[in-house]
């Protein structure tokens, strides 16, 4: 198990790979927005480990950057909630639309979800870190938002989804981000004595503290 916890995203990456391969190979194969759907998987899986695995440093962005912690390293994300949150929780938000294509709602969500992002990435992490560029927005704006934008083209084009769909959507997508961003990460999966501690080359990666600290002598 731990060598899950310590290596989740890199095992994404190559999860992401074989989706690659999947769509281009199945791609004729597929409805549209099934396709579409199953990028939008390889998407979450890239946007991962953009985060945590190259550039990284995620870590240090949550427990420096949105919620400074005393005990970064372990307070209030840790290796534990990190996986949990993003394997667990994650993946089947993004999975199971896949399996049930005709279920508009369960694809709108992620899709939102997606779009959503930007306001970490794109907004609040660049204001507190003094970069524009932070791990997690080139898959935003390169990934999520075409394709999540061409996904729901594809469904209104079907004249099948209706006004609860995007009720629905938006708010499975809210229900998600309560449970998954804030229960999870900062409550029930939180402790700061957790056994469970980034490693050291995880917390130094995209030099976070560097940059906080030649934000803050500007």
């Amino acid at each position: 198990m731990q060598l899950l916890r310590r290596h989740w995203y890199n095992i994404g990456g190559l999860v992401a790979i074989a989706t690659i391969v999947y769509l281009v190979l199945a791609w004729r194969h597929l409805t549209t927005s099934t396709a579409l759907l199953v990028a939008n998987f390889a998407a979450l899986l890239i946007h991962q480990f953009e985060e945590y695995g190259w550039p990284g440093g995620e870590p240090a962005i949550i427990n420096l950057v949105l919620q400074p912690s005393v005990k970064p390293d372990r307070y209030p994300l840790n290796q534990n909630s990190a996986m949990i949150i993003n394997v667990l929780a994650a993946y089947g938000f993004y999975l199971v639309p896949v399996f049930f294509p005709r279920i508009f709602w369960l694809g709108i969500a992620p899709t939102l979800f997606g779009f959503g992002q930007f306001i970490a990435h794109g907004i609040v992490i660049p204001r507190k870190l003094g970069r524009i560029y932070n791990p997690g927005l080139a898959a935003v704006v390169l990934l999520h938002f075409p394709i999540g934008i061409a996904y729901l083209y594809a469904i209104v084009q079907t004249g099948e989804v209706h006004v609860a769909d995007w009720v629905l959507g938006v708010v499975y997508t809210a229900a998600f981000m309560v449970i998954a961003l804030r229960k999870m990460t900062y409550q029930w999966l939180v402790s700061e004595n957790s056994p469970y501690p980034f490693a050291p080359d995880e917390m130094r990666r995209f030099d976070v503290q560097g940059k906080l600290a030649r934000k803050s002598d500007r």
